[in-house]
């Protein structure tokens, strides 16, 4: 067994996850950052120790085995200067461990698929068990500042999101052992059993039901920094159960839940490119709640409906036209939440006349500028 080496930085380790990849392994950043991780918690970077973590994390099918052997070796041997041994195997070529060192190792974030350090701050003495995870400091990134590759990460870890509408009760009963009435005609159908005596007293509660949930999305170009984050929640939202409805408006209305229930969520983004042709385009706030209003009124997915309306509030049309809509729209609606991206700064005030105009119909105005916000509505929604 080899002696402990000396602590990897960060960029040495998701080396290792970029050489796999070149190699033809599938290894993605949620890979990486969970070997990163486990090896904080292991407090060690003797080679033997970084080989079982990354056969542990960074690989997931039994004949990957000899390819991460192989390229862990380069690694190992590019990274220090001396041989040793494996739990008494070697792989095929021979890995090299180091000489204790005392370096530190910091996440920061990500950026494409990797993951970097940001620069270390002298004498700081920060050890490898107070890792912080790189997605632990995208979630307070605003998604107008992220770069690419920040961006996809994010979206994974939006679609990973539990979503869940509240629930409402009909107005049909259930049997129930502790309900709140008293359910005569099965009660005296059990006291046959018992000569005429009532001894076993039934109940009824009414039954409950997740409320629908009613998503609109702006894909305007005002807010093509935070859209493809907003059609990622809409993905998300869909696991909430078959009462989901998903639109996207710019100058027009567009229906994207039937292209949302999918099991391949980019390909689903790339349809809905297709589809919604006034994609970055203006914004009719106004006129698209007319359109949904007006051909989704008597449906059961917008009344008592718990409606997300994700916008800026930059109305390009009538304000008056929004005003009227957004009464409507919340008479028909059991809640109406607005998400507005721009709420995250410290200094946003609602004084645009669409958004002044809509927020007397709103119950609840949110921020979704970043996944923390994201996450909040989320909670927001299953109150």
């Amino acid at each position: 067994m080899a002696p402990d080496g000396g602590v990897r930085t960060v960029e040495a380790l998701v080396r290792l996850g970029r050489d796999l990849r070149a190699a033809g392994l599938q290894v993605g950043t949620g890979r990486v950052l969970t070997f990163v991780r486990g090896t904080a918690a292991l407090g060690s970077t003797a080679a033997e120790d970084l080989y079982w973590a990354g056969r542990a994390t960074l690989i997931a099918r039994p004949e990957d085995a000899e390819t991460f052997d192989r390229v862990f070796a380069r690694w190992v041997l590019a990274d220090s200067g001396r041989p040793t041994e494996i739990a008494g195997e070697r792989p095929p070529d021979e890995l090299m461990g180091t000489d204790p060192m005392s370096p530190t190792l910091i996440v920061g974030s990500t950026s494409g698929d990797d993951v970097t350090a940001p620069p270390s701050t002298e004498g700081t003495g920060e050890r490898l068990g107070s890792v912080a995870s790189g997605i632990e400091v995208l979630r307070h990134k605003a998604f107008s500042q992220m770069t690419p590759g920040e961006r996809r990460v994010v979206e994974r870890a939006i679609r990973r999101l539990s979503v869940r509408a509240p629930v409402e009760h009909t107005r049909r009963y259930r049997a129930s052992r502790r309900g709140a009435r008293f359910d005569m005609r099965r009660t005296l159908r059990a006291s046959l059993r018992t000569q005429g005596e009532p001894f076993d007293r039934r109940w009824r509660a009414r039954r409950t039901r997740s409320r629908p949930l009613l998503l609109i999305l702006d894909v305007s170009g005002s807010m093509a920094p935070y859209s493809r984050a907003l059609i990622q929640f809409g993905y998300a939202a869909m696991s909430a159960g078959r009462r989901v409805e998903v639109f996207c408006f710019g100058t027009r209305l567009t229906r994207v839940t039937r292209t949302l229930r999918t099991n391949d969520p980019d390909r689903a983004l790339e349809r809905i490119g297709e589809q919604v042709a006034d994609w970055e385009g203006g914004t009719r706030i106004g006129e698209s709640l007319k359109i949904l209003v007006d051909g989704w009124s008597q449906r059961a997915a917008l009344r008592g409906a718990v409606v997300v309306l994700c916008s800026d509030g930059l109305e390009r049309g009538d304000p008056e036209v929004l005003r009227h809509q957004m009464v409507r729209l919340h008479r028909l609606a059991h809640k109406v939440i607005w998400a507005n991206p721009l709420k995250g700064s410290s200094r946003y005030e609602p004084l645009a006349r669409g958004m002044a105009a809509a927020l007397p119909s709103v119950d609840a105005f949110v921020s979704g500028h970043d996944l923390e916000s994201v996450e909040a509505l989320a909670a927001v929604l299953a109150t």
